[in-house]
C-alpha cells in the first residue's frame, strides 16, 4: 500500500513523536508498502491509507483524508490523558479512524467502551545494541526528556535537597539532565539548578545516540511525567536493562506492570528522593529492580513492535 505516515513533529525534532514516526516507517518499509512522511497531509500526496500520529494535532489531515482510504490514528500520551477529554477536534479523530492505536494497554480504558473495539495496542521498541553498564564511583540517574510542564522535568532538582551529599557505598550522586527547554521558565530554573546544586548537570538537547549512551552508563533513570502514552525513553531503558523509578501514573504502570517496584507517587519530590536513596543503598532492593526489568526486554523488541504495528496499520 501507499501509505501517508502525518506527525506533527518535523525533520531534525529530537522528540519520541520523531522517533517513533520515522521506526514505524522503517517497519512499514521493510513490509513491502511504500511510506511518505508529512506534517500535514495534502490531496496531492496519493494514499491508500493514513497513519496519524496525534488526535487533536494531526486533526486537520485526518478530516482531509479521503472517506475511501484506511485511517488510523496513533494516540500520544496528551491525547489520551487530556485532549479527548478537552477537545472537540480530537474526539472527532476518534470517530473519523477505522483503527485506533495505543501504546500501552492501560491507555484503552480512556476511551468510551463503543471505541474500544477499534483499539490495537503497539508497545514502542528499541533497536539499540547498548546494554547496561553503569559508571562505578558514582550513583548516577539519568532523565531523559525535554523540558515541557508534562514531564514535571525539574522534579528531580527538588528531591535532591532531601537525598545527602554523602550515600554509601557511593562517592555520591550524579544527576544528568537531558532534555530540550522548552518552556522558558523551565530552562532558567534547570540552569540556576547547576549554579547551586553540583551533583545536578542539565546538559540541554544531546543526539539520539548519546542520549542512549547516558542511558546505558546510568544506575537508574527517572521518568517523573504527568501523563505519558508509553514513553518511548521508558521502552529503551528497559532494552538496555537499566532500572526504571517511575511516576505512578496509567502509562508508567502499562509498560511497567502494577507490581513493578519503582513507583513514587507523582510530584512527590519526598517519595523520589526516598526512592533514589533506596536503589542507592539497599542492594537486594536495586536487584529486585533489575530483575523485574529483565524479563521485560522482549517486550520492547523491535520485531514485536513491527509485528503489532503490521497487524493494527495494514489490515
Amino acid at each position: 500500500m501507499r501509505i501517508a505516515l502525518v506527525t506533527p513533529a518535523g525533520p531534525g525534532t529530537r522528540n519520541g513523536n520523531r522517533h517513533t514516526a520515522l521506526r514505524w516507517a522503517a517497519f512499514l518499509r521493510a513490509a513491502g508498502h511504500t511510506v511518505g512522511i508529512s506534517v500535514q497531509w495534502s490531496p496531492e500526496q496519493a494514499a491508500d491509507a493514513m497513519l496519524a500520529l496525534h488526535a487533536r494535532r494531526s486533526h486537520a489531515s485526518i478530516r482531509a483524508f479521503p472517506g475511501g482510504g484506511r485511517l488510523v490514528v496513533a494516540l500520544t500520551g496528551t491525547d489520551v490523558y487530556r485532549d479527548i477529554h478537552e477537545s472537540a477536534e480530537a474526539r472527532e479523530s476518534l470517530e473519523l479512524a477505522q483503527r485506533l492505536i495505543v501504546l500501552q494497554p492501560r491507555a484503552a480504558e480512556e476511551l468510551p467502551s463503543r471505541l474500544r473495539r477499534k483499539v490495537r495496542v503497539v508497545i514502542q521498541s528499541s533497536g539499540t545494541k547498548l546494554r547496561h553498564a553503569p559508571v562505578t564511583r558514582k550513583f548516577r540517574v539519568c532523565v531523559i526528556g525535554h523540558l515541557r510542564a508534562e514531564k514535571d522535568p525539574m522534579r528531580i532538582l527538588h528531591c535532591l535537597p532531601h537525598i545527602p551529599p554523602h550515600l554509601p557505598p557511593w562517592e555520591g550522586l550524579e544527576v544528568i539532565h537531558l532534555g530540550e527547554p522548552l518552556d522558558a521558565t523551565l530552562e532558567s530554573e534547570a540552569r540556576a539548578g547547576m549554579a547551586r546544586e553540583p551533583r545536578y548537570r542539565w546538559l540541554g538537547s544531546v543526539p539520539h545516540a548519546r542520549a542512549l549512551r547516558w542511558l546505558a552508563s546510568s544506575h537508574a533513570m527517572v521518568i517523573s511525567s504527568r501523563m505519558e502514552g508509553g514513553a518511548n525513553v521508558v521502552c529503551e531503558a528497559l532494552r538496555i536493562g537499566v532500572p526504571v523509578l517511575a511516576s505512578r501514573i496509567p502509562g508508567n504502570l502499562g509498560l511497567l506492570g502494577t507490581r513493578y517496584a519503582g513507583y513514587f507517587d507523582l510530584e512527590d519530590e519526598r517519595a523520589l528522593a526516598a526512592l533514589i536513596r533506596r536503589a542507592a543503598g539497599d542492594g537486594g532492593f536495586y536487584g529486585k529492580l533489575e530483575s523485574q526489568v529483565r524479563p521485560l526486554r522482549g517486550m520492547v523488541a523491535p520485531r514485536a513492535e513491527a509485528r503489532a504495528l503490521l497487524s493494527a496499520a495494514t489490515f
